[in-house]
This record gives C-alpha cells, sequence and structure tokens, in this order.
C-alpha cells in the first residue's frame, strides 16, 4: 500500500517536474518571442526612420532643385523684362529724335500757325511733367507727345498735358494751347479718337512727316 503511494507521489512529482519545464520552456519561448518582435519592431522603427530622413532629403533637395530653378527663371525673366524695355526704350528715343528733326527742320504749322520756338523733353517742376516737344510762338503753344507705337491708352497722357502745363510754364498762360499725338504708326480707331477729342494726328510716311490737324482744337 505505502509502496503504490510513493509511486504516486513520485508520478506527481515527475509530472510537476515536467509541468514546471514545460511552463518554464514556455516563458523561455515567450520571452525569446517578445525579444525577437522588439528587435524586428527596432528594426522596422530603425528603416521608417531612415526611410523618413530620405524622403525628407529628397524633398529638401527637390524643394532647393526647384527653388533654384525659380530664381533662375526669375533672373531670365529679368534679363529678358530689361533687355525689352531697353528696346522700347530706344524705341522712344527714336520716335522722339526722329519728329523733334521734323519739326526743326520743316516750318510745320498747325492751323495755319507756324512755331518760332522747339524744345524737347521739357520737364515741369510744380506739377511733375514731362513734356515730349513743345512748340511756341507769341500766342500759341503745342505739346506733342512721341511715341514708337501708340495706342488709345496714350491719349491719356496726351491730355494730362494739357492740365499741367499751364501751372509749369504760367509765361504760356495765355496762349493758346494745342496737343498733337506723334507716332510711327497709327490704326484706324486711335486715329478716330484723336480727331473726336480734337488732338493733332502725326506720323510717319515714308521719310516724312503727315499733321492731321483739320478737327483740332484749343485746350
Amino acid at each position: 500500500m505505502e509502496t503504490a503511494k510513493l509511486s504516486l507521489d513520485e508520478r506527481l512529482e515527475q509530472f510537476m517536474d515536467i509541468l514546471e519545464k514545460s511552463l518554464a520552456k514556455s516563458r523561455a519561448e515567450a520571452d525569446a518571442l517578445a525579444k525577437k518582435r522588439m528587435e524586428e519592431d527596432a528594426i522596422a522603427k530603425k528603416r521608417m526612420e531612415e526611410a523618413d530622413a530620405i524622403a525628407k532629403k529628397r524633398m529638401e533637395e527637390a524643394d532647393a532643385l526647384a527653388k533654384k530653378r525659380m530664381e533662375e527663371a526669375d533672373a531670365r525673366m529679368k534679363k529678358i523684362e530689361q533687355q525689352l524695355g531697353g528696346i522700347g526704350n530706344n524705341n522712344g528715343y527714336f520716335a522722339e529724335e526722329f519728329f523733334y528733326s521734323s519739326f526743326e527742320k520743316k516750318d510745320i504749322n498747325f492751323l495755319g500757325e507756324r512755331y518760332d520756338r522747339i524744345m524737347k523733353s521739357v520737364k515741369g517742376f510744380i506739377k511733375p511733367d514731362e513734356y515730349d516737344i513743345i512748340m511756341v510762338n507769341g500766342k500759341s503753344a503745342c505739346i506733342i507727345e512721341t511715341k514708337y507705337k501708340a495706342n488709345e491708352k496714350h491719349i491719356q497722357h496726351v491730355l494730362k498735358k494739357a492740365g499741367t502745363f499751364r501751372y509749369n510754364f504760367p509765361e504760356y498762360k495765355e496762349h493758346t494751347l494745342y496737343l498733337g499725338l506723334a507716332s510711327m504708326a497709327f490704326y484706324k480707331e486711335l486715329e478716330e479718337e484723336c480727331e473726336r477729342l480734337g488732338i493733332a494726328v502725326i506720323k510717319q510716311v515714308g521719310d516724312a512727316i503727315v499733321v492731321n490737324h483739320e478737327h483740332l482744337r484749343a485746350y
């Protein structure tokens, strides 16, 4: 009877030993698996950080390249604008010189009046303004705005001159004032608007200039 008990205890002890070893093995396997997962998580986190760093670097490089290209494009546009501005200025200077020389060499008249004095690039300071060409005689003054290629917005520039002229040149305040727009080229609508407003149309025809002043009115 006692031998049977010992056998049972032994078997129980053996079972407990096996169970303990099994639990220890399970814990070891669980710890190993947890450790492996932690290591994998660490590797994944590192890879994500590396990927983020690479992506960030590429974005910074792309932004820097885009900024550089924009700066280069802006520089090219600015250069083109300067070149175009230079061309425009040269053309404007050419037009002013052409019409000034034509008026200076010939007896140009408006409504039968001849002008004995001609001035170019005259600046007014009381009401800041610039007058391309001014022609005067004893009783009349004529302001001529010169353009290489005029358009309808330039008519307002001409009309503005009438508003500032008498302030800047009070010595001519009793003079009859006429206005003219001179351009190397005109189009129909522009001429019609000048005629409607009583502004002389002065244009190049070949090597000469033609003055249409039949509709001219005093300002």
